[in-house]
């Protein structure tokens, strides 16, 4: 088979691990089959990299940059110790590193002497993490007697606009792609690409956004057109639920690719939301596998449920940190383009609305969107809004966003009443309901110190631990 395989943060988190997913990959290259392995940064890199970044920007602390870089470089240097154990290609790869380590320090120069971080210049500096990790995985493939080759995003053909920190893949990356990488699989290689990290068409380094190594890792795959991607993380597939909520929790051993969607977007954190997409488009299997235990079957994503489940529902999620917009009044109703105004200037300041629900009065418009965006969006509100909606306008941060999801809903008359049922029995409050014409999940925004009770609640209802 053609094969994609992807490693998060956690199966890549010092040299100990690169070197077991190194003889992973190799493994499956042994057994005939052409490999690419697309690689995050080691835990924690990313958010260093942050750090580091505002740092230089708000207080330009030699001190703190200076310690905040050793650490950087003590790690990498460590982790190409433990990876690799042949000493010329070890020199190689630290070599690679402390080049890479020094255009990181010139960034970071560059926004200390400017006292400005542009969504350009962070991009850059995120970049680095993938761009010091992937080269070690690829030394330790080789010192393992593989062929291996390391590319940066834009190197293997990732080409995306210039929207820096979340951008968009080019329709040109298929072409390039192919053009860069199938040669080396021809050739007996393992292409070992950086996930996350791409490059504009003048080659400047772009990013999917955080958690888009999966997403990378689904763009070649459908670019090569794979067999299968297989996404490893340090847990056994896509689950009921997340299992420190409810220990319980079971594996799914299959789940449609429209399961898959809605459980990453309302807060299953295995895949990311964007990862589907180009995987759909070629009908591409996805396995969700764990790094550690490999012989587990982990979860494989489908078109369809091949196995015929009837279930209903297969999965309870939870987003936590949401805010609840509320805008309501006797000016809402009847007045034409009110909810086109409300959602353009939402969508001009790049505010993801996560729910939306209006009364069919059109007193009311409820909104819920990710915590963290909450005074931006009520700035923007009010700003564009020019005082009319002052008193109308509202907002609780005390509330969670609760998704039961399956494609089995579909035609399955009566679920929703089971769902909030069992919830009105134990006494939880709902706030704001909402259902996508597709019925695949049924999504609900309640009290925060409901949420963990909601969820168990659901699960045990449904007896998900059962499926």
């Amino acid at each position: 088979m053609r094969l994609v395989m992807k490693f998060g943060g956690t199966s890549v988190g010092d040299g100990a691990r690169i070197r077991n997913v190194a003889r992973l990959v190799k493994g499956y290259k042994d057994q005939g089959h052409e490999v690419i392995a697309v690689a995050s940064a080691m835990t924690g890199v990313t958010d260093k990299l942050y750090e580091m970044a505002q740092v230089a920007k708000d207080t330009c602390s030699t001190t703190d940059i200076e310690r905040l870089f050793a650490e950087l470089a003590k790690r990498h240097e460590i982790a190409i110790a433990d990876a690799i154990q042949d000493q010329g290609i070890r020199q190689e790869v630290s070599a690679d590193i402390e080049k890479r380590l020094a255009e990181l320090k010139n960034a970071l120069i560059g926004v200390c002497y400017l006292g400005e971080l542009t969504n350009r210049s962070l991009a850059y500096i995120y970049s680095f993490g993938e761009r010091m990790s992937v080269p070690i995985l690829s030394g330790s493939l080789r010192d393992l007697g593989a062929k291996s080759k390391p590319f940066s995003g834009g190197e293997a053909g990732v080409i995306t606009d210039s929207r820096y920190e979340s951008a968009k893949p080019d329709p040109v990356t298929d072409v390039k792609v192919k053009e860069r990488l199938l040669p080396l699989l021809k050739d007996g290689a393992i292409p070992v690409v950086t996930g996350f990290v791409a490059a504009d068409p003048k080659g400047i380094i772009t990013v999917l956004g955080r958690g888009g190594s999966d997403y990378s890792a689904s763009i070649i795959g459908a670019a090569i057109d794979a067999d299968e991607i297989w996404i490893y993380t340090d847990v056994n597939g896509i689950m009921t639920t997340d299992p420190r909520l409810v220990p319980q929790a079971k594996t799914l051993p299959v789940v449609t690719y429209l399961e898959a969607m809605e459980m990453s977007y309302f807060g299953a954190k295995v895949l990311h939301p964007k990862t589907i997409e180009p995987a759909v488009k070629k009908g591409i299997p996805v396995r969700v596998l764990n790094t550690f235990q490999p012989e587990h079957p982990g979860t494989v994503v489908l078109m369809k449920d091949t196995n015929g489940s009837c279930a209903p529902i297969k999965a309870v999620t939870m987003i936590k940190n949401i805010g609840l917009i509320n805008i309501s009044g006797a000016g809402l109703s009847g007045t034409p383009g009110i909810a086109g105004k409300i959602f353009s200037v939402l969508g001009s300041e790049d505010i993801n609305i996560i729910m939306i629900s209006q009364a069919s009065s059109e007193f009311n418009v409820s909104m819920a969107i990710d915590g963290a965006q909450v005074d931006k969006a009520i700035a923007a509100l009010r700003k564009a809004f020019n005082g009319e909606i002052e008193r109308d306008l509202t907002c609780d941060n005390n509330v969670c966003v609760v998704a039961v999801v399956g494609a089995g809903m579909a035609g399955s008359p009566g679920t929703a009443g089971k769902v909030f049922t069992a919830l009105g029995k134990s006494g939880v409050n709902i706030r704001m309901i909402s259902q996508g014409s597709s019925e695949a999940n049924i999504s609900f925004v309640i009290n925060k110190e409901d949420a963990q009770r909601a969820v168990k609640i659901l699960h045990d209802e449904f007896e998900l631990h059962n499926l």
